[in-house]
């Protein structure tokens, strides 16, 4: 073989190579941005899911404040009517304990007459 085929067969060789290595080179840029594209929608995604989370997150919360402030709201109902219901049976008895026509024994029902069966004040 001349000197001349052999270069030529030599320049071929590194040619083929570097085609090669080109085309190996673009394969592997375009998976490598696949796999960037591919990326960057799983943390879109997660950024997206996160947010939805979050807001389920603050209308939970809010949701659980409000359920506590009428819970409050109610005990404080609760208590003022137990201070009303107090109230009114102070009343009550110091009513009875001031009324000279109230009987003593707190049934709340006037004590009967002298003289009279029934208690109902009349005579017959």
């Amino acid at each position: 073989m001349s000197t001349l085929a052999i270069v030529l067969i030599a320049i071929g060789a590194v040619i083929l190579i570097a085609l090669i290595a080109g085309s190996l080179k673009r394969t592997r840029n375009r998976r490598l941005e696949d796999r960037r594209e591919i990326a960057t929608q799983h943390r879109d995604e997660a950024t997206s899911r996160r947010l939805r989370a979050e807001k389920e997150a603050a209308a939970a919360e809010e949701q659980s404040a409000r359920a506590r402030r009428q819970a409050a709201e109610a005990e404080e109902r609760s208590r003022a009517a137990e201070r009303e219901r107090e109230t009114a049976q102070a009343h009550s008895d110091h009513a009875s304990e001031i009324d000279p026509d109230s009987d003593q024994d707190g049934s709340g029902r006037p004590s009967p007459q002298p003289g009279t069966p029934s208690g109902s004040g009349r005579q017959e």
